[in-house]
């Protein structure tokens, strides 16, 4: 699916925006607050549901070349996926510096 038309495009958008508003307003599954998070949520699913069918699978509804239900799950998989390696990342970085700041205080003995 590589060649799209503009409706699977729409399809994806549309898919990508319901899954993104789904967890960053519904769920509150999010790393950063604001509009911006938000609209990256959307950019993520847009990717995840064009990847879902290739990788899941052709199965179910389909509209245009975008079989939703893989559309779907391929958003819903990719944004959870980003959230949680920014939030893994964070919190590893997060805890290296504290680590690195620590050491740094004590006294040379």
């Amino acid at each position: 699916m590589l060649a799209m038309n503009f409706t699977s495009f729409l399809t994806l958008l549309a898919v990508g925006v319901v899954v993104a508003a789904v967890y960053h307003w519904i769920l509150r599954y999010r790393f950063l607050e604001g509009i911006d998070s938000f609209l990256a949520k959307v950019a993520v699913g847009w990717v995840g549901g064009w990847l879902g069918s290739p990788v899941l699978g052709h199965w179910l509804w389909k509209i245009q070349s975008v079989y939703l239900v893989p559309a779907i799950l391929g958003a819903v998989a990719a944004i959870h996926l980003n959230v949680l390696c920014w939030k893994a990342s964070a919190q590893f970085f997060g805890a290296g510096l504290g680590a690195v700041e620590e050491i740094r205080r004590k006294p040379a003995a």
